[in-house]
């Protein structure tokens, strides 16, 4: 039997999940979790072979969860499940050691099929998303520069975005010139729309 980990954090998405990879007759579901922060413990405990994550959890996103679940339980594949098919994301994923990448709105036996394919070792990638992520290249932003911007998303004023990530004020508004620039953004708020739309957020 396959043993699969769910961490999805709306309840309705991950009974329906649970439900349809319970009728294959090589997999179980052995573990279900609604927050990122969740994943770890759940996986170390249960023993899965495959971990489903879903990337917006709360207390942790499915990338770092992904990354953790490499590093101290490198046995489970993991597979990322997501609403949204931003090349970005792909990316990302791949890097925080994923090996599949699938959207939600893909049919039950396909992700069934993919699990199968990620225990016997082999990727699982959507084609066209995995044709959009080559085309779009990687992100043009440095780590500060996404910092940065990530933290503009709840930050109104650049004293509040200095003071949040101990910074001065002018290297604040250095990075979101850059970024902007890079973006070819007109202001921070179409910066930080263009930014998550690719998934380099």
């Amino acid at each position: 039997m396959i043993r699969v980990l769910i961490a999805e954090d709306q309840a309705m998405v991950r009974g329906a999940l649970a439900s349809l990879l319970e009728l294959e007759p090589d997999i179980d579901v052995v573990t279900q979790v609604a927050r990122g922060d969740e994943v770890l413990a759940a996986a170390q405990a249960a023993r899965p072979d495959v971990a489903l994550l879903d990337i917006e959890m709360p207390g942790a996103s499915g990338l770092s969860a992904a990354e953790r679940l490499r590093d101290e339980v490198p046995g489970c594949r993991i597979v990322i499940l997501t609403t949204f098919g931003r090349p970005g994301y792909l990316r990302r994923a791949m890097e925080s050691g994923a090996t599949g990448f699938l959207l939600k709105d893909a049919p039950a036996h396909e992700l069934a099929a993919a699990i199968r394919r990620a225990v016997a070792g082999e990727r699982v990638v959507d084609p066209a998303l995995a044709a959009a992520a080559l085309s779009q290249g990687e992100s043009p932003l440095t780590e500060r520069e996404q910092e940065v911007l990530s933290a503009a998303r709840s930050h109104a004023t650049v004293a509040e975005l200095a003071s949040a990530l101990f910074l001065s004020p002018g290297t604040v508004r250095n990075h979101l010139s850059s970024a902007m620039q890079k973006l070819d953004a007109r202001n921070r708020v179409e910066a930080v729309k263009v930014a998550e739309e690719r998934g380099w957020l």
